[in-house]
């Protein structure tokens, strides 16, 4: 049994961490967050301020934190800061012994026309993290299937509609065909997982798991069978998504609250060409599904199945 600090443990991918480590119940887990909920939390919350690292560090050892996982949303300077002051602390702190930085998702692509502006932010991190005598890691799990539930399916996530829009029976496709094999991950499996992690020997400076692997064909059929309707699907070429365009969904306007329409549509072509090159796809050689095969993953057509009747 180890200490385990969830950092950003109040947000959505933190959460659900924190959720499963008090479900799997090996590891005590507090959160540490730039201010304690009101509300309270899951595990002991801690308010920390990110830019100094000294009390950072003094809270890493009053709590005895053995390792640090690190949720904050890598999409600033000033994220890209607080993580980095992270690796100090954690560097400095005599009990914490591994890290996990904030790199959920896919792994950042080495072709710099397919890379997203922030993707610097997350490489920050990494470069110190080399500095130091931490065991380290970031964990890639492509695409959220969460995405593809909502608002059916439990998740802590903030919505986001990605070449299918199932509420309104509708997709556009990056690509030409459909046919290239993502590999999509249901955040309580990515909990699983993590909590699972922690029990390997050594670490490699990446990890990666997936809860199901289908095609954008495989889940528009699953769509359709679910929901009964024809969806309306239409295809954003290679050429149109190196320009930063998409097709507009139906479910796009309502999410230009969380993501500006031009933020929206660069992300989105972004992930489209990541699909399109095989970014999104994430093999089993190697993986925490190959090395934990007790755990038992959400499918597709389960969280699709949501829908069923909708």
């Amino acid at each position: 049994m180890v200490i385990v600090a969830v950092v950003g443990g109040t947000g959505n991918v933190g959460k659900t961490l924190v959720d499963a480590f008090k479900e799997n119940g090996k590891h005590e887990v507090i959160v540490l967050a730039r201010k304690v909920p009101e509300g309270g939390s899951a595990a002991p919350a801690f308010a920390v301020d990110y830019n100094n690292v000294e009390q950072l560090t003094k809270t890493l050892d009053e709590n005895n934190v053995h390792t640090v996982i690190s949720t904050i949303v890598m999409i600033d300077p000033t994220a890209a800061q607080a993580e980095v002051n992270l690796v100090a602390a954690a560097a400095k702190s005599s009990p914490t012994k591994r890290f996990v930085a904030s790199n959920w998702g896919n792994a950042s692509p080495d072709d710099e026309t397919l890379r997203l502006p922030f993707n610097i932010f997350r490489e920050q991190s990494i470069e110190a993290l080399r500095k130091t005598d931490l065991e380290w890691t970031q964990i890639h799990n492509g695409l959220f299937l969460d995405y593809y539930g909502m608002p059916h399916v439990k998740t802590y996530l903030t919505p986001l509609v990605f070449a299918v829009d199932i509420a309104n029976k509708t997709a556009a496709i990056p690509g030409a065909t459909g046919d290239e094999t993502i590999s999509f991950t249901y955040t309580k499996d990515l909990g699983k997982f993590v909590v699972a992690a922690l029990s390997l020997p050594k670490w490699d400076q990446a990890l990666h798991c997936y809860s199901d692997n289908a095609t954008w064909n495989q889940l528009i059929q699953t769509a359709e069978e679910m929901t009964g309707s024809k969806f309306n699907i239409t295809y954003d070429s290679v050429e149109k998504l190196q320009r930063g365009e998409i097709t507009e969904l139906p479910s796009h306007p309502d999410l230009y609250e969380y993501f500006p329409k031009p933020l929206l549509a660069g992300l989105l072509s972004k992930f489209g060409l990541w699909a399109v090159n095989g970014i999104m796809y994430v093999p089993k050689e190697g993986s925490l599904n190959e090395q934990f095969p007790e755990i038992a993953t959400t499918t597709v057509k389960e969280v699709v199945g949501a829908w069923k009747g909708k």
